[in-house]
């Protein structure tokens, strides 16, 4: 157990909120495993006023039987009111208490009227109070319509939003062994991403290869089935939405190429995308030199490291590795985890492009393509520059092949200075296994090229 991680400004707005002369209303959701429970208790730890329930699915006589236990630890007069939801949160309104409602989801599964029953309170009873109510939620969809969109009750009554998102890769790494080094930083968060649920399960005395057997692919291993659990919790239908997600783990990651591959119809696959979107279990990309709004090269990719491996490898496939038993890793991922990698470590060289070339102006990072042309690093900057790089997750050094490839593809993208003139290129080698003496020796002849170790990339992003 690591501890708590790189939640500092959250805590900060939460700590801000209990220590406020009035009322407030905090809603804290995002996908499950994130530590949104872990968050709310440690912004508790100070304050003894405070009520945590945590909701289960459960029926609505149990759900008040349950909170009204946990609210007399602190608030003992609670037992002689009439358990209702407005009478129980009207007197711990009147006490100025901290209410935190956990997954609560699941209460509003029961009650429909419960946000109604909150919004009134905080709009004509609670004038004079201090109390704080958090309402904490997993299931994205359940809390934006109860909470956040428009038409929903509570809409516009909320001090605070706290959309929790994966950790950083820097903070990620605290996860892992003081003496790990950067190229098992990388294999890691390309397996495991910046979920706190998964990095804990990992054992600092086993290898990643070991980490992942006993996790994933071991039949009885705690996130074996961690993938399915979360989607079947969120999706009441999940047939297409998996085929979709397999389809995009394995490389269909077009439109033309997912409708292909799953057989939906074109023309029905948008509701399905834009779905999986919604719930983040996918990002729309489109190339770094074109708008969203207009670009119609999108390109869809799995959000979550781990469900992309699980989609990969796993789905559809579990009796296989069941049959390899202990040798599942070596047999059947080893061999492939190199390809896998590459994808997350070209997005990490992006990500660590700000802080490498730190001089530059650069105003957005990102991939572009073009039919046969890719570019996995490009940065655009606000002058007449602009930085263009290949990477290559591999054992063998990156060549020179490499570099003259990348000066190739770069003269298909259609990027000018917003002020007009010749664009100048930066071009940026990116290499897991280093370069051959060709490229450094390229490198040390010209003032345009640079060259960046798999140790350079994690350096800049743990900075």
């Amino acid at each position: 157990m690591t501890g708590f991680v790189n939640r500092s400004d959250e805590l900060d707005r939460l700590h801000g909120l209990f220590d406020s002369e009035n009322a407030e209303l905090a809603v804290v959701y995002g996908p499950r495993r994130l530590g949104k429970t872990s968050l709310v208790k440690k912004a508790l730890e100070d304050w003894d006023n405070a009520v945590f329930y945590q909701a289960r699915q459960k029926t609505r006589d149990l759900q008040l039987e349950q909170f009204v236990a946990a609210a007399a630890e602190v608030f003992p007069g609670i037992e002689d009111i009439r358990p209702e939801w407005e009478r129980l949160f009207r007197y711990l309104g009147d006490r100025d208490a901290i209410v935190v409602l956990d997954e609560f989801p699941y209460l509003i599964e029961q009650d429909e009227s419960l946000p109604s029953v909150v919004q009134a309170l905080f709009d004509h009873e609670f004038d004079e109070s201090e109390t704080t109510f958090v309402l904490v939620g997993s299931s994205i969809s359940m809390m934006e319509e109860a909470t956040l969109l428009g038409d929903s009750p509570l809409y516009g009554r909320t001090s605070l939003t706290l959309d929790i998102r994966e950790l950083s890769f820097d903070a990620a790494t605290a996860f892992l062994p003081d003496d790990a080094t950067a190229d098992e930083a990388v294999r890691a968060w390309s397996v495991f991403g910046g979920v706190p649920y998964y990095l804990e399960e990992l054992d600092a005395d086993r290898s990643l290869g070991e980490n992942i057997q006993e996790t994933v692919l071991t039949r009885h291993g705690s996130l074996r089935n961690e993938p399915e659990y979360v989607l079947r919790m969120e999706l009441t239908e999940p047939t297409r939405y998996f085929s979709i997600l397999e389809a995009i783990a394995g490389g269909a990651t077009g439109r033309n190429e997912i409708a292909g591959a799953t057989g939906i119809e074109y023309n029905q696959l948008s509701t399905y995308l834009d779905r999986l979107s919604r719930l983040r279990l996918i990002n729309r990309h489109v190339p770094v030199t074109e708008k969203p709004e207009r670009s119609k090269r999108s390109q869809y990719r799995l959000r979550d490291p781990l469900f992309r491996f699980w989609f990969r490898f796993l789905y559809g496939s579990a009796d296989r590795y069941d049959q390899f038993g202990d040798d599942a890793y070596d047999g059947l991922v080893e061999p492939e985890l190199a390809d896998f990698i590459a994808p997350a470590f070209e997005q990490l060289c992006c990500d660590a492009l700000w802080t490498l070339y730190g001089e530059t102006p650069i105003v957005d990072v990102g991939q572009w393509w073009y039919q046969d042309h890719e570019i996995d690093v490009v940065g655009l900057t606000d002058g007449g520059t602009i930085v263009v790089g290949e990477c290559k997750y591999q054992d063998a050094p990156l060549d020179y092949g490499a570099l003259a490839s990348l000066e190739q593809h770069v003269e298909e993208l259609r990027w000018q200075p917003s002020g007009g003139g010749t664009r100048t290129l930066e071009y940026a080698l990116f290499s897991r296994g280093g370069f051959t003496d060709s490229v450094q020796e390229a490198a040390a002849g010209r003032n345009d090229v640079r060259l960046f170790t798999i140790d350079d990339v994690v350096g800049a992003l743990n900075r």
